[in-house]
């Protein structure tokens, strides 16, 4: 038997550890265990107390049926006073004597009830107590996550901006981020590095070019019926029928046609483009046109052909060399371009000739023309350090003169030259196509002006070249 006052103190030993502060969850649980066993106890001694009452109603029954059946000629004589029952010889006892057995009479069951309240009462407050505990960690924990989640993301952006600012530095050149289909670097990240390497040229060459065209060269000219005959040499069939086909189809008018599209307007000079792909290569044709006052088309061709000059007006060439002189107007010339970070190097292995077309009846006008188709040469051979590219460009020169007044002689200001020029580029390799395009209508403009500007100050002092 488990006595009030003893269960009592317990029970207000335990609830008083509740409002302690720094009491663990083990601990709590360790009191949890302790509130079973007296709660268990407790559950013990009262189903032990019901049960007595049971079988003592059971027995009363009993006993009431076996009066009822074997005294009945006695009832009579018996009363009832009470809670007691009189018998014949006028003695008394208690009804309910059965009811009352020593084990039954020591339970005291209204203490027993409070006790067990209070250890219920007890255990809800422990598992209130855990469950708070529980909350306060998984508040803690989830504060912690929340801390390593915004750790983990700023050290994914700093990673992220380290790795592009690695891309942008001339000296992350590794073979992941160079031309290529696999490259890493994306469209727009390709575009701006070779955007922003052509225009660190552009300031450089602005530096320099003064310079270089301060510097007089002067190379005997030929006289013109030298490029008026296409020479005697291997590819002089080759050259004739590249000039032929030049002049049949390069001076054509594209105003109606559909395939040309109409890139750069600038003052006289229009650049075409016709947008042509093979195998994810861009092979875009382009046609530009141009007027150019106080030169002739002799004059222009001349220093667009003469490789003594080459290095004043092209920006673009790393170094060249003349590999084989076919004729006096043919050559056979190796030269690599400057490599634009992340594009490959580019080099370029060609056949230049220039020619003189004869006219056909007076009213033709004076025309001249140079062209560039690549070809083979045991000499310069590929190599692994540059992509090959294949060209065949053509510079169309057509002199126009406006007759002064009176006698006066021809000047320069009497007269202008229309160009046309024509490129085809096969640029080899793998670079985006968006990429090549823009740097196409970028790049052949600034040519265009840059070299037909550095021939009219070469020639301005000089006598007319026709």
């Amino acid at each position: 038997m488990i006595k009030k006052q003893s269960l009592t103190g317990c029970l207000l030993t335990m609830r008083s550890r509740l409002v302690l502060k720094g009491h663990s969850l083990r601990e709590k649980l360790a009191e949890m265990e302790t509130f079973r066993d007296i709660l268990c106890r407790q559950v013990d001694t009262l189903q032990k107390y019901f049960d007595g009452c049971a079988d003592a109603v059971s027995k009363d029954e009993l006993q009431r049926d076996t009066i009822v059946d074997d005294d009945e000629d006695d009832f009579p004589n018996t009363r009832s006073d009470g809670e007691f029952i009189h018998n014949n010889n006028g003695s008394k006892e208690k009804l309910f004597q059965s009811l009352s057995p020593k084990d039954i009479n020591g339970i005291d069951f209204k203490g027993e009830a409070i006790t067990f309240k209070a250890t219920t009462a007890g255990i809800l407050a422990t598992l209130s107590h855990c469950m708070d505990l529980m909350v306060k960690r998984e508040d803690s924990w989830q504060k912690r996550l929340d801390k390593e989640l915004e750790k983990r993301r700023r050290i994914e952006e700093g990673y992220k901006s380290a790795l592009s600012e690695l891309k942008k530095k001339s000296h992350f050149r590794g073979p992941d981020y160079e031309e290529g289909p696999n490259s890493l670097i994306n469209e727009d990240e390709f575009f701006d590095a070779v955007e922003a390497a052509l225009d660190r040229q552009d300031k450089i060459e602005e530096q320099s070019h003064t310079e270089k065209w301060r510097i007089q060269r002067s190379s005997p000219v030929p006289p013109g019926d030298v490029y008026s005959t296409m020479g005697s040499h291997r590819f002089a069939d080759k050259v004739e029928e590249m000039v032929q086909n030049h002049m049949t189809y390069s001076l054509q008018d594209m105003g109606g046609d559909a395939n040309w599209q109409l890139v750069v307007e600038e003052g006289e000079m229009k650049v075409y483009r016709r947008e042509v792909e093979e195998n994810g290569i861009v092979l875009d044709p382009l046609k530009a046109t141009h007027s150019v006052k106080g030169v002739t088309g002799h004059e222009v061709c001349h220093y667009f052909w003469d490789t003594d000059v080459r290095n004043d007006w092209e920006t673009t060439i790393e170094n060249f060399n003349v590999v084989e002189t076919l004729s006096e107007n043919a050559v056979i010339v190796y030269q690599t371009h400057k490599r634009v970070w992340p594009a490959s190097q580019r080099d370029v292995l060609y056949l230049s000739a220039m020619r003189k077309i004869l006219a056909n009846n007076e009213n033709d006008p004076d025309t001249w023309l140079v062209c560039n188709f690549s070809v083979d040469h045991d000499n310069a051979m590929p190599t692994n350090r540059c992509v090959r590219a294949k060209i065949n460009i053509a510079m169309i020169c057509q002199t126009l003169v406006s007759p002064p007044e009176g006698d006066r002689e021809i000047s320069r200001d009497n007269i202008t030259c229309k160009i046309t020029y024509v490129a085809n580029v096969n640029p080899g390799g793998w670079a985006p196509a968006s990429v090549l395009r823009a740097v196409a209508k970028r790049e052949y403009p600034k040519f265009l002006k840059r070299f037909t500007g550095y021939v009219q100050e070469k020639t301005s002092v000089k006598p007319i070249l026709f």
